[in-house]
């Protein structure tokens, strides 16, 4: 019996070193400039292991040996992460940065100029094949300021949300 409680006292460490995988995409439609303004947030310790993994290389994040291709190496793998639809019309996203804030940092993307979404598909699959416990939650924010809200993970990696 006391090695059951060694056990579960051990598990109970695991929980507390990084207890889930989750990130946040806030999408918001900004009816003055008539774009998408994409944020996320994403614990940097996990986009460092993807990374390394999607481009096969070890890649320090808050450290690089090269920041331009560090950002490089981030844009390429967001743009093939994330994928959105207005009214069924696939939309380019650029790539405008990020900020580190403790253990996670921001990115930021926007699209171009387009009309007032009725309909967005989402594609999300950031971390998912580095961690398949992975959950992305994904909010977004049509004219009103109350976000509609999906959940994706593995196997389920698109979602859809209306405006109305």
């Amino acid at each position: 019996m006391p090695q059951f409680y060694t056990y579960l006292i051990s598990l109970g460490w695991l929980v507390f070193i990084h207890p889930f995988h989750l990130s946040l995409t806030e999408i918001k439609w900004n009816k003055n400039t008539e774009q998408l303004e994409i944020s996320q947030k994403i614990f940097w310790d996990d986009l460092e292991i993807a990374l390394s993994a999607y481009h096969d290389v070890s890649i320090d994040f808050l450290n690089p040996a090269n920041k331009e291709k560090l950002d490089k190496q981030i844009e390429s793998y967001l743009r093939a992460q994330n994928e959105i639809w207005i009214n069924e019309k696939s939309i380019p996203l650029k790539f405008l940065g990020y900020e580190i804030e403790d253990d996670a940092a921001w990115f930021y993307l926007e699209s171009g100029k387009l009309p007032e979404p009725n309909t967005i598909n989402v594609k999300n699959s950031l971390l998912i094949e580095s961690f398949p416990d992975q959950k992305n939650v994904v909010q977004v924010y049509f004219i009103s300021n109350s976000p509609k809200s999906i959940i994706l993970g593995k196997g389920e990696d698109r979602g859809t949300l209306k405006n109305k």
